[in-house]
């Protein structure tokens, strides 16, 4: 697991492809993105990434969670914790962290920590299919 890898456009796009992100039908605009980031976290098996992770942030106060996807043949092996673990980790103290999770994700995300935000309710203006 590592915040600090470089990584290649082929293998980021088979990880979004893998995980059917539709992110992935525009690669230029999400490889952009992920470089853009204010952190990346990867995680790789045998070479291989096998998960990433991205935020967003003001870097004092607020810090947002887009992206964590887990190549389907890792999930439910503790990549997704450790990765989520290394944000948290790297973003302790800030006032606000937010995201947005749907499905499986929802107890995940609750087991590390997060719960919905008061009354709100998730709202978005959204370009693609899912994810």
């Amino acid at each position: 697991m590592s915040l600090n890898d470089s990584l290649s456009d082929e293998e980021v796009l088979a990880l979004y492809k893998a995980n059917a992100w539709s992110s992935a039908e525009k690669p230029q605009q999400l490889l952009a993105a992920l470089r853009n980031s204010h952190a990346l976290v990867t995680a790789r098996i045998a070479g291989r990434l096998v998960g990433l992770g991205n935020a967003i942030s003001d870097g004092h106060l607020v810090v947002y969670f887009p992206h964590m996807l887990v190549h389907p043949e890792f999930q439910r092996q503790g990549v997704g914790r450790a990765m989520m673990g290394a944000l948290m980790e790297r973003y302790e103290g800030f006032h606000q962290k937010m995201l947005t999770a749907d499905g499986d994700a929802v107890e995940f995300y609750r087991s590390m920590g997060f719960e919905r935000a008061g009354r709100t309710e998730p709202m978005w203006v959204y370009a693609g299919n899912e994810h």
